[in-house]
């Protein structure tokens, strides 16, 4: 196990230099100059051309790279003129909340497709089939910030019943902070719910024609039993996958919905930062961010091993 986690990792490192590379690149291909906007459009050409070599900006771009990138390989991902923080800083204290807003969403995103999901296999061919798969078609295909406003229309302004937007941590009370990240976590996680449900759907109904579940019937085992004990734990490798890479996109692309409800994550991180050119923090967000995917896809590489011991067998653990 523990050559495997060694071996996944070095081969991370790869992806890692080359989304660095490019990062790089189109922050500094991108139009715009931070010094700028920071001083205002009353500094004069000198005070820019200063403030300019103070920062290093005007250095060709190879030493610019290679100075932020040898920064990297200590930890070091740069300093932000805006917030007048380490990038690090900033970027883990935006983390919290989208952190917290992804795994509610997640949660909303299993409970709903893995139960609609079996029942859609359990009733193939139906009438309930028919309206499931239509339901999670429409869930993918409505833009999550859409949903959002739907959402905050009717459960917020009609309704009262719900925050229209803003957030709360945890520290003033758990279901103060679940009432106001719930319709953010709604909107997202309905996308996510029609994509597993699909997926759960299909992987159900592929198992059911496996040999070992015609025994399971010969043997008189409940529809349940079958189902549930049998079935789902076999068909769970492929929603897994699903699971894991949505997981990821939670956490990565919050960006308009964190907007939409004034939620101080990550997304909201970004926004800021390209409306003040503010490439330091972008280069160091969306490097970690990156960094983060990849070791999630990591986590579910190695919990594919203990779902199916077929997996370690195959991989020599």
């Amino acid at each position: 196990m523990l050559n495997y986690i060694i071996k996944r990792i070095l081969a991370l490192i790869p992806v890692l230099i080359v989304v660095a590379v490019v990062v790089f690149l189109l922050m500094y291909l991108t139009p715009g100059d931070p010094v700028s906007v920071l001083l205002g459009d009353e500094a004069t050409e000198e005070t820019i051309a200063q403030v300019r070599h103070e920062l290093g900006y005007d250095l060709p771009i190879y030493e610019q790279f290679f100075n932020w990138f040898k920064g990297l390989l200590v930890g070091d991902l740069g300093f932000s003129i805006f917030y007048d923080l380490p990038v690090s800083t900033v970027f883990f204290e935006h983390l919290g909340p989208t952190v917290a807003l992804a795994i509610y969403s997640q949660l909303i995103a299993i409970v709903i497709a893995l139960t609609f999901g079996v029942f859609a296999a359990k009733k193939r061919g139906t009438w309930i089939d028919n309206t499931l798969s239509t339901v999670s078609v429409l869930g993918i295909s409505i833009p999550s910030f859409l949903m959002g406003l739907f959402l905050v229309l009717l459960f917020a302004v009609q309704l009262k019943w719900l925050p229209v937007a803003g957030y709360k941590p945890i520290e003033d009370g758990l279901i103060t902070h679940l009432r106001y990240l719930t319709l953010p976590a709604i909107a997202l996680g309905t996308m996510q719910a029609g994509l597993i449900m699909r997926m759960t759907r299909s992987s159900v109904l592929e198992v059911m024609k496996a040999p070992y579940i015609k025994t399971a019937k010969s043997k008189g085992l409940s529809e349940n039993s079958i189902t549930y004990k049998h079935a789902l734990k076999n068909a769970f490798l492929p929603i897994l996958t699903v699971i894991g890479e949505s997981f990821g996109a939670l956490i990565t692309g919050a960006a308009v919905v964190e907007t939409v409800f004034n939620i101080p994550g990550l997304g909201q991180l970004i926004v800021n930062s390209i409306e003040r050119r503010d490439f330091i923090t972008i280069q160091g967000s969306i490097l970690m961010m990156t960094v983060m995917y990849v070791f999630l896809n990591l986590i579910v590489d190695l919990l594919y091993g203990v779902i199916d011991p077929r997996v370690r067998i195959s991989q020599g653990k």
